[in-house]
């Protein structure tokens, strides 16, 4: 391709609104361009290192075994409604109600696809002798992102690769999630991109096991909680901590159990305030409703419960706060004023818990605080449990070491999804016995604009963006210095046919700019080599070669300098794929 020929818009200056540096280098070397908020449109350099990111999720998608199909980004509400998601989902969800005739119909524009493919499965799939199947598609999704920012990291519009299993046995399932898994490992280190697969929650799409695959980057709006020893790894609502659980002997404190009044205090920080204390001090006590059945869980002041925890713990399908009526019937007093001694549910603690000495709590009246809380005299426990977010420092519940917090960026995420879909749904299977059963799902997604985005995050320095060979839009740059010059122009264009018929991606810029101007836009773009055609160095018979990342150029043969190039490219090529 010839810059002449294609749009490279780029800028010399940084956008005043570009807030991370994937953001500023993808609008600064012409990769998109903004239409409205949430939307981007992909020009020729972006639009090719995304449809590279696509080929290699294609090329290990098959490798897998996944088998490819489109479905429709237009979906019927219907399908949300059957499976709970309309209302998960919220105002995520882009509704849209469109007259056909003399009736409204109420549509969606997909932000996944699992309603869609299950209902697709459940009309074909009949037998365990069709299962197991994994099908996927690469295609746009759509979300009401209220906030979107950095670029194209977060947006209301993204392309996306969804992959879903079905199973008739766990087996089979655990097999696929496996698949899939190694896959994405093979994906994401072709695409040159330092990951981290973390454990995970599920979330509202459902299903009880899930990991995340992670990009390192400071500007990563997930936390994820590291262990450099064990390799552990777990995003914030998974991580559990190698906290062992204490002696729950009573304690020897022989300070009285003192009631104080706290107006108004209903917080922690309320509290710390008026009576002098500090949260690690405190027992915080949160009521929940827990499959409908009120449960307290205890946590130091300063910690924050972890609800996928609790929800494991207790074993319930359905864990949110209490109303304030239900806290009103197992505390007696209003919201706020809590505490352990003489609750009427049950009471579960963390492991942190029963440690604290002299504990602050609420007393379970309006307005009113105990000091000197105790256990063994004034409030019991059977065993304690870990059920709070991980802090820095914790012990890795592997090797025991501290965990370690760092940013990330997710770019895929698989999930063991179960039955909650094939059951909404009626995707069903008859075993050899003629027997009735839900299809065992398991569901696999890959941002890929997120993979774009993600390595020009993180592989960038400060005069542009650094490509790994196998995602850069082009593998090399041609730059002849004097366009008007017929001799050098006439060996350039050898030089690019024969790079060509190697099959190597060459952009030629053949604009009649400053050498300084193109060299600029060469590191700015990222190409991962650069060929110079000059004037003297074509008298004495070279060409200057450099990679994107070297000091200085090495002086290169003319006649050799396209098999060089060649065997240079297939090794970097050679050293990625091979996974």
């Amino acid at each position: 391709m010839r810059w002449s020929q294609s749009l490279i818009p780029t800028l010399k200056e940084t956008p005043a609104d570009a807030e991370v540096p994937s953001h500023r280098l993808m609008l600064r070397a012409g990769l998109i361009r903004q239409l409205m908020a949430g939307a981007y449109t992909y020009l020729p350099l972006g639009w090719r290192a995304v449809q590279k990111a696509a080929e290699i999720i294609r090329s290990e998608m098959e490798r897998a075994g996944a088998v490819e199909i489109h479905m429709p980004a237009l979906q019927p509400i219907e399908l949300f409604d059957r499976t709970g998601r309309n209302e998960a989902f919220g105002s995520v969800l882009v509704r849209l109600d469109v007259t056909r005739g003399d009736r409204k119909v109420h549509l969606a524009l997909g932000p996944t696809h699992e309603e869609v493919v299950t209902d697709l499965i459940s009309r074909h799939i009949s037998s365990y002798r069709q299962l197991p199947l994994t099908v996927y598609q690469i295609q746009t999704k759509f979300r009401n992102e209220e906030r979107p920012r950095f670029g194209v990291l977060r947006t209301s519009e993204f392309l996306m690769k969804d992959a879903y299993s079905f199973a008739s046995s766990l087996d089979q399932l655990n097999a696929s999630y496996q698949s899939m898994y190694d896959a994405y490992c093979r994906i994401f280190s072709r695409c040159g991109l330092r990951y981290i697969p973390v454990e995970a929650e599920s979330g509202p799409i459902g299903g009880d096991a899930s990991h995340e695959f992670m990009i390192p980057a400071d500007n990563g709006e997930d936390k994820i909680v590291f262990c450099q020893e064990s390799g552990y790894a777990a995003n914030l609502e998974r991580a559990e901590t190698g906290r062992p659980a204490p002696s729950l002997t009573p304690s020897n404190s022989q300070n009285a159990l003192e009631k104080v009044a706290t107006p108004s205090a209903g917080s922690i920080d309320a509290v710390c305030g008026m009576l002098k204390c500090q949260p690690k001090q405190m027992i915080k006590t949160i009521i929940y409703s827990a499959d409908d059945n009120p449960v307290a869980v205890l946590v130091r002041g300063d910690h924050e419960v972890n609800e996928g925890k609790v929800r494991r713990v207790l074993g319930a399908k359905h864990l949110e706060l209490a109303d304030e009526k239900t806290i009103q019937q197992v505390t007696g007093a209003a919201v706020g004023f809590a505490g352990p001694v003489g609750l009427k549910c049950r009471v579960i603690a963390d492991h942190d818990v029963p440690v604290i000495p002299d504990a602050i709590t609420g007393a379970n009246e309006t307005d009113q605080h105990y000091r000197n809380v105790n256990l063994g005299r004034d409030y019991q426990l059977d065993t304690t449990y870990d059920l709070r977010n991980a802090t820095e420092g914790d012990p890795c519940p592997r090797s025991g070491k501290p965990l370690e917090f760092v940013h990330g960026i997710e770019v895929g995420h698989v999930f063991k999804l179960g039955t909650k879909y094939s059951e909404s749904l009626q995707a069903m299977y008859l075993d050899e016995h003629e027997t009735r059963h839900p299809i065992i799902m398991g569901c696999y997604g890959i941002g890929v604009n997120r993979i774009v985005a993600g390595l020009v995050e993180t592989c960038h320095d400060d005069k542009g963006i650094i490509w790994p060979i196998t995602i850069a839009p082009y593998e090399i740059l041609l730059i002849p210095l004097k366009t008007d010059d017929a001799e050098l122009m006439e060996k350039t264009e050898t030089i690019y046919a024969q790079l060509k018929e190697q099959g190597l991606d060459v952009l030629l810029d053949d604009r009649p700019a400053r050498p300084g101007v193109k060299f600029n836009d060469a590191d700015l773009i990222g190409i991962p080599w650069r060929i110079v055609v000059g004037g003297k160095g074509l008298a004495e018979g070279v060409v200057e070669v450099k990679s994107r990342t070297a000091d200085a150029p090495e002086k290169i043969p003319v006649e050799q300098v396209v098999a060089h190039v060649a065997r240079i490219v297939a090794e970097e090529k050679g050293k990625l794929n091979r996974v």
